[in-house]
Parts: C-alpha cells; structure tokens; sequence
C-alpha cells in the first residue's frame, strides 16, 4: 500500500539524516509531541477546526476534544462547539500547533 511505502522510506530517510542531523523529526513524531495540546486545523472544505488532541493512528485520523468549528458561510461565520470529534486525516490539510483558531474570530 502506498501509504506504508511512504512512511517506511520516510522513516529510512530520517534515520540515514538523524546521524548528520540529531534534530530530525518525523511528521508522526511531531503530532505525537502535540498529544494533550490545542491544534488549530484547517481542513478541505475550508473549514477550521480548533481543540485539544486526545489521539491519532498511523493514517492521521485524530480524535479532538473541546472542540470548536468555524465554517465562513454566505450568511457569515457559523463558530460550532462540540465535545469531542473524529477527523478524518485525509481531509485535514494543515495543523498548527498551539493555534488558537482564525485570526478574526
């Protein structure tokens, strides 16, 4: 499957850098660190997802709590609270760290 192709040479290529380089650090290493902390996601559909990372599997489908949605409609922002989700890690395209959500909450 392409995915563990990916990741197994992923993984080599790290590991051939990590005796030049001692700071390298896998995609799966760093949202692995990010365990317990607010992550602030943008997704496919141009929504925006903020909440605190509970857990993950190889294929970056995470589990999110204390959660809040923000979706631009035509009518304006809709912001949605929820308690807990599941995204699927195909659609997320970007994660920050730390993030608080969109600049003009």
């Amino acid at each position: 499957d392409l995915h563990y192709f990916i990741q197994s040479n992923l993984r080599m290529a790290a590991s051939n850098n990590t005796a030049a380089n001692p700071s390298t650090l896998l995609p799966l290493e760093l949202v692995d660190k990010c365990i317990g902390s607010r992550m602030h996601m943008t997704m496919k559909n141009d929504r925006e997802i903020v909440g605190v990372l509970v857990g993950f599997d190889d294929f970056v489908n995470m589990v999110l709590e204390d959660v809040t949605e923000y979706e631009n409609t035509p009518e304006g922002r809709r912001v949605t609270k929820l308690d807990q989700i599941l995204l699927h890690g195909s659609n997320i395209t970007m994660m920050v760290p730390g993030g608080e959500g969109p600049v003009n909450q």
